[in-house]
């Protein structure tokens, strides 16, 4: 006779997020077996993450195992040239991730907010768009990064504009951006750019749309890229992972989530996982 027991939400216990013995222990107390098949939440050194490990027979499951083959072929067995093209309003947020990347990848695509921080940069006006401050010497770590691993930074070459969020777009060159004006998209010479790049590649990874893809006015640059890999996919040219919530989001409205090899579960497992950062759920299991 098998009895199922669903328990409530237990990071509401302070002993989950501490990783307390006892806590694990009790929680190995409730069956034979410990199976992870949380690949998101294993970026968590939490008691029914980590230390729970030790009191139980404990295994990988199935869709955590499908996810690290997947990253696997991102970090350690490549089929080159390998592309990585990434957006996101923060480019702090995502330096590690591009450091740890630059000297195994062959191209780094940086578009959305962050390419915004690229043209400042480079001494483009970008009007009101999304941007951090203080962040020269972050860009130019990564430049002189990638130089010295011949891995190349392409970054937009023309935007899409508009004065507010909901309003028409504008192609515009970067020397036609004015003090009003707020980037929303990458524009037609950039996408084709791109699209170039992922013809030559044999394997990509996608994380984070490349403008307001909320918006069907500023989503062109995101969905010419989609349909450029879900039809280098269905030649079965390209190996292709795409991971993080926004990503994920712009998939499914797209209809091509199907249509790549991986998309992950994860959010800042995923990230984290692509910063070569070991994680606990994972080691754990590893032990």
């Amino acid at each position: 006779m098998y009895q199922i027991v669903f328990l409530e939400n237990i990071r509401f216990y302070k002993q989950e997020e501490n990783n307390d013995a006892n806590f694990s222990k009790h929680l190995a107390s409730l069956g034979d077996l410990y199976v992870n098949d949380a690949f998101s939440c294993s970026h968590r050194a939490h008691a029914s993450i980590s230390k729970i490990t030790e009191f139980i027979p404990s295994y990988f499951g199935l869709q955590i195992e499908t996810e690290l083959g997947a990253l696997k072929k991102l970090t350690t067995e490549i089929r080159r040239p390998i592309t990585c093209i990434i957006g996101g309003s923060k480019i702090s947020t995502k330096i590690t991730v591009i450091k740890n990347l630059i000297p195994k990848f062959d191209n780094v695509i940086i578009v959305g907010g962050m390419a915004n921080n690229i043209l400042k940069y480079k001494g483009y006006s970008i009007g009101k768009s999304i941007h951090e401050n203080n962040c020269e010497t972050i860009i130019e770590d990564i430049f002189k990064y990638a130089k010295s691993y011949s891995c190349t930074i392409t970054y937009p070459e023309d935007v899409v504009i508009g004065k507010h969020m909901e309003d028409s777009p504008t192609i515009k060159e970067l020397n036609e951006i004015v003090n009003d004006d707020i980037i929303l998209d990458i524009g037609p010479k950039t996408i084709k750019k791109i699209n170039d790049i992922i013809d030559l590649s044999k394997t990509i990874l996608w994380n984070g749309p490349a403008g307001y893809f909320e918006n069907i006015n500023f989503s062109k640059g995101s969905f010419k890229i989609g349909k450029k890999i879900e039809e280098k996919n269905k030649l079965k040219q390209v190996f292709s992972v795409a991971g993080g919530g926004d990503t994920v989001a712009l998939l499914n409205k797209i209809g091509i989530a199907n249509s790549f090899d991986f998309v992950s579960t994860a959010g800042g497992a995923f990230l984290e996982y692509l910063e070569g950062k070991e994680l606990p759920g994972i080691k754990a299991l590893k032990k």
